[in-house]
């Protein structure tokens, strides 16, 4: 498995940007690679991805999610092998600090030499500027889901 790590603040509002973060289906627009998210139920998403020519579908499970808090998944699927958390730091009244933590297992040569490479940290990092691009263009979140997921 490999880990990435990245953060990012943002100049809104820690419900703000929390707010917005639970709106799966808008992942498209600020995740490169991301085609479509579609939510299945308040655990279950669907993802299509194509990444270098590879398309994948696969299915992730929300584990554990506290509003305001954090927000962490798993895939459930044997092809794409992935876990991650993202979590919100409240840094004054207007700013939130948003950190990425996930694990992953490259599949392929291709995937292997790209994570060797650091690509997928630059592709993390890309998509968290351009979330912050994203919801401080917005100044507010489009939606939000502040129920509480317990881990098993």
């Amino acid at each position: 498995m490999s880990m990435v790590k990245e953060s990012v603040d943002v100049e809104v509002p820690l419900h703000t940007a929390y707010n917005q973060w639970t709106q799966f289906e808008e992942f498209p627009r600020f995740m490169e690679g991301v085609e479509s998210v579609t939510q299945l139920d308040e655990r279950h998403n669907h993802w299509r991805t194509s990444i270098g020519g590879v398309t994948r579908e696969f299915d992730t499970e929300i584990v554990d999610q506290l509003p305001d808090e954090r927000i962490a998944w798993r895939t459930m699927d044997g092809d794409v092998q992935q876990k991650g958390v993202v979590t919100f730091q409240r840094l004054d009244e207007s700013r939130t600090r948003i950190n990425m933590a996930i694990d992953f297992r490259p599949d392929g040569m291709v995937e292997k030499v790209g994570d060797a490479m650091g690509m997928v940290d630059r592709r993390v990092k890309g998509d968290l500027r351009r979330f912050k691009e994203f919801i401080e263009h917005r100044g507010a979140e489009e939606g939000g889901w502040r129920g509480r997921i317990s881990p098993s």
